[in-house]
């Protein structure tokens, strides 16, 4: 197996960086670059997540690569000895989980975990708040040129957001939840009984998220069904399921925690991947009223085909896993890439380092 071992070398000399992205590179970015690290190999590939095979890659590209930037399109084994660091395009690492090139070295791989609290927290908010305004219903109104009004809503003034997974985008969801006055539930798997340990050092634009973990009023953790039942069972009028994909987490919420959250009829808001949720049992939960309704912007299976019977669930929004898009996503991205660059040239941990144990 490869051993990294990371040395301080401030202008980067004999290093090359090649970035497979969909985004050309902000000027600025490349300013700063060339500026603080002048002997870096700098080298631009159009390519992002629709690349997978790395021999696409012009040879000369290629050859030498010390720093690599890209979405799924990694070397095979027997040509990844110079690599030092890989910097995924993506928040989360699933989709790299398996390959050799990360099961079989110690070589660091860093997410772009942070570069989707801002959007996806407003969809999370914004379809809570459509849920609860009644706006679907409203929209209906207005296509039928129909004047009706509907019971009056409550709102979120008091209430409980239970965020399952409390990252970048859980810490971003808990600072507007926060602000309209909702206490806020943290659930994470491991223990986070000390103001130290509920630092998160990933990266958060400036201004957003909860870098000190202040927000939670209460903080759960853990790995079994009991720990996850009393947090589900905390009285939560919304939970947010904003956990990464692991074989641990796949159908972690199925029949059994749709009966812990219908004690409350908790809303429930999923951004994190489909396979979190039980498909069937969800259908259940939604149709007999388990659960007052839902918000999933991904689903499973994904595509959601035609006709499913998802698509006519009771009190449910489905949009097609696009909380995460927005115009600054190469933007974020690029700072985490020059952040990281100034760690590895001073021979420090990275930002955002990829768990071989816990698969984030």
């Amino acid at each position: 197996m490869t051993i990294i071992r990371q040395i301080a070398n401030p202008s980067l000399k004999g290093h090359k960086l090649l970035a497979i992205t969909p985004w050309d590179p902000p000027q600025d970015f490349l300013n700063n670059i060339h500026t603080r690290f002048p002997d870096l190999q700098v080298v631009f590939h159009q390519g992002g997540f629709v690349l997978h095979d790395w021999n696409e890659i012009p040879e000369d590209s290629r050859r030498d690569v010390t720093l690599l930037v890209t979405g799924v399109c990694l070397p095979p084994l027997e040509q990844a000895g110079n690599l030092q660091f890989v910097q995924i395009i993506s928040a989360g690492a699933n989709l790299i989980l398996d390959k050799p090139v990360f099961k079989n070295t110690n070589i660091p791989f860093c997410t772009a975990n942070g570069v989707h609290g801002p959007q996806i927290s407003e969809w999370v908010i914004g379809t809570f708040l459509a849920y609860k305004k009644k706006l679907p219903q409203y929209l209906e109104f207005q296509r039928d040129a129909h004047w009706q009004r509907l019971d009056e809503p409550d709102d979120t003034v008091g209430q409980r957001v239970g965020i399952l997974g409390y990252g970048s985008i859980g810490r971003q969801v808990a600072r507007l939840c926060n602000a309209m006055g909702m206490d806020v539930h943290a659930y994470t798997l491991h223990p986070r009984n000390t103001p130290e340990s509920r630092r998160d050092d990933a990266y958060t634009p400036p201004g957003m998220g909860d870098p000190e973990g202040l927000f939670p009023s209460k903080w759960f953790s853990g790995g079994s069904k009991k720990e996850l039942h009393e947090f589900l069972g905390s009285d939560l009028d919304l939970l947010v399921l904003s956990t990464p994909l692991t074989k641990s987490t796949i159908g972690l919420i199925s029949q059994e925690e749709f009966k812990v959250l219908g004690k409350k009829k908790t809303f429930v808001s999923n951004i994190s991947r489909g396979q979190v949720i039980n498909t069937d049992d969800f259908i259940e939960a939604l149709n007999n009223e388990v659960i007052r309704g839902a918000a999933i912007d991904v689903t499973d299976p994904e595509p959601l085909p035609d006709g499913h019977e998802l698509w006519k669930a009771k009190n449910l929004i489905i949009t097609p896993h696009v909380s995460g898009a927005t115009t600054a996503y190469g933007k974020r991205l690029f700072a985490i890439l020059e952040a990281n660059l100034e760690r590895f040239s001073e021979g420090k941990k990275l930002m955002n380092q990829v768990s071989r144990k816990d698969g984030y």
